[in-house]
């Protein structure tokens, strides 16, 4: 739907779209708890559990976005990725992870004004060591079950090369019976990002 809005209004930004899907299926050759898998990056990773199979696909998604030459100046993903956002935030407000203050307030402040209102959760450095391995760089879950949605954060922020205009939005996608708003899927946080990118990349015609 971004990327709808981005192409139709011919902002004045060079757009790519990435596109990670996967189907957690069991088979003969699927993943197994304590399996160590090599990503796209090179990192290793234990496979803690099994359902948190999202993230792997989304961190090789972010390594082939900051490969080689056309490093990103922005990089979004938007992902319906852990149950322990709604567990915090509900399920109205997509979860926005970041560590540029600049990126979050702009959201932020975009999402109030087009009524898509999104929340900052915390990057929390102590909380990276819940994702070590003792047999891998690290493990696909935390080590304890809490801080999910921070923990799934910080497992991504791991494959981004460092850029510093990341922006990992968790969400639910889907909204209850309300006013102007039918029960069904909701492309929550989408409002509120495409009017930031209109403010900085206005239309080229």
């Amino acid at each position: 739907a971004l990327a709808s809005m981005v192409m139709a209004a011919d902002l004045d930004v060079s757009l790519r779209v990435l596109v990670p899907c996967v189907e957690n299926c069991v088979a003969g050759n699927a993943f197994r708890p304590s399996d160590v898998i090599t990503s796209r990056s090179g990192q290793t990773v234990e496979i803690g559990n099994t359902d948190a199979e999202g993230r792997l696909i989304l961190a090789d998604c972010l390594t082939l976005a900051t490969e080689g030459a056309e490093f990103p100046d922005l990089l979004l993903d938007m992902a319906t990725l852990t149950g322990a956002h709604r567990v915090a935030l509900g399920w109205d407000l997509p979860g926005i992870f970041t560590d540029s203050d600049t990126l979050a307030q702009e959201l932020y402040d975009k999402g109030l004004e087009h009524h898509d209102p999104v929340w900052r959760l915390p990057l929390w450095k102590p909380y990276d060591k819940m994702i070590d391995s003792k047999i891998a760089d690290m493990n696909n879950i935390g080590s304890v079950p809490w801080g999910g949605a921070i923990t799934a954060a910080l497992f991504l922020k791991r494959f981004v090369n460092g850029c510093p205009n990341w922006v990992h939005i968790d969400f639910n996608g889907w909204t209850r019976e309300k006013p102007g708003f039918p029960e069904g899927g909701e492309p929550q946080a989408v409002r509120a990002i495409y009017e930031m990118l209109r403010e900085q990349y206005p239309p080229r015609s």
